[in-house]
C-alpha cells in the first residue's frame, strides 16, 4: 500500500535522462537558428509527453532554463514560462493506445496549432509587459503571423519523428507504447 503524504522522488536514471533530453531541446533549437521558426521543439515536447506524462514538464523546463541562462533571462524569455507548458497540457489531453496513424495525426495536429498559435500565445506577456491595450495586441499578433505561418509548417514537418522516437524511447526505458501498433500480419493477408 502506498503511503500518502510521501513524494516519489526520481532516481538517479530519471534525473540523468531529464537533463540530457532538456539539452536536447536546446541543443536542437541552437542547431535550426540558420531557418526562422523552424525547429524541433514542438516534436520534442509531445514526444516527451506522450512517453514521460507528467514528468515531462522536468526536461521542458530545464529547455526553457537553458534558454534563459545562455541567450539572457529578459522579457523574450517570459512567455517561455507557459507557452510550452500549454502544448503539454494538450498532448497530456491525447488518449492512451490510439490506433497509430490516429496518434500520428493527432500529434502533428497539436504540432502544427502551436506554431501556427505560437504568437497569440505569447502576446499576453507581450501586451502586459509593453502596456500594450487591446488593438496594439491584435496589430502584433497580425504583424507577427506570417512568422506563425511558417512556424506551423516547420512544426508540422518535424512531427513526423514523434511515433519512431516514442517506440525507441519506450523500448530504452522499458515502457509499453502510448499508441497501438497496427498489426501487420492483417494486412498481408488481405
Amino acid at each position: 500500500m502506498p503511503e500518502y503524504g510521501k513524494k516519489k522522488r526520481n532516481s538517479v536514471h530519471e534525473i540523468t535522462v531529464f537533463a540530457m533530453l532538456g539539452t536536447i531541446m536546446y541543443l536542437s533549437k541552437i542547431l535550426m537558428e540558420w531557418a526562422p521558426n523552424v525547429h524541433f521543439l514542438s516534436a520534442l515536447t509531445v514526444l516527451y509527453t506522450l512517453v514521460y506524462r507528467k514528468k515531462a514538464l522536468i526536461p521542458i523546463y530545464i529547455y526553457v532554463f537553458l534558454n534563459g541562462l545562455f541567450s539572457g533571462f529578459a522579457a523574450w524569455w517570459i512567455p517561455y514560462l507557459y507557452i510550452w507548458t500549454v502544448l503539454w497540457g494538450l498532448a497530456m489531453l491525447l488518449p492512451r493506445k490510439l490506433p497509430a496513424a490516429v496518434c500520428a495525426l493527432l500529434c502533428s495536429a497539436l504540432c502544427f496549432l502551436h506554431g501556427i498559435s505560437f504568437g497569440t500565445l505569447y502576446a499576453p506577456a507581450q501586451a502586459l509587459l509593453y502596456g500594450f491595450d487591446f488593438k496594439t495586441t491584435l496589430a502584433w499578433i497580425a504583424a507577427g503571423f506570417p512568422w506563425d505561418v511558417i512556424h506551423a509548417l516547420g512544426n508540422l514537418a518535424s512531427s513526423v519523428v514523434i511515433l519512431p522516437l516514442a517506440a525507441l524511447l519506450c523500448r530504452l526505458e522499458h515502457k509499453e507504447l502510448p499508441f497501438k501498433r497496427q498489426n501487420i500480419k492483417k494486412r498481408e493477408q488481405l
